[in-house]
């Protein structure tokens, strides 16, 4: 994203489209999970809302469900989504994979920029 090595999301819980912590992206990744993002309560409730429930653990697929605070991968159309709904989570930039662009523009997430 900002021209460096994209830097590791989160391992705890574990993210990514490959799972591997990092927002990676490739053409098996319909979804475009690219944007490093920490979750909010008001993004969980809207992601919820949408048809995408990431609160709640689904342990047959290894997924813990997330709580607000944890770093994930999230596809850029929902983080866009949830931009023009006015709940866009903070943005891990170093860490948000660059093809994120083709749905987001840069402003928009320097103004969300985690601190």
């Amino acid at each position: 994203m900002l021209g460096g090595e994209l830097e590791s999301c989160s391992t705890d819980p574990m993210t990514g489209f490959h799972r591997n912590g990092c927002c990676d992206t490739g053409g098996e990744d319909v979804g475009v999970h690219t944007v490093c993002a920490r979750v909010t309560a008001e993004f969980l409730d809207f992601s919820r809302e949408q048809g995408n429930d990431l609160s709640t653990p689904r342990p047959q697929f290894g997924f813990p469900g997330l709580v607000p605070g944890d770093r994930w991968c999230l596809c850029a159309s929902r983080w866009a989504e949830a931009l023009h709904g006015g709940v866009a989570p903070p943005v891990v930039l170093e860490a948000t994979h660059a093809r994120t662009l083709e749905w987001v523009d840069l402003d928009d997430l320097r103004a969300h920029a985690a601190g």
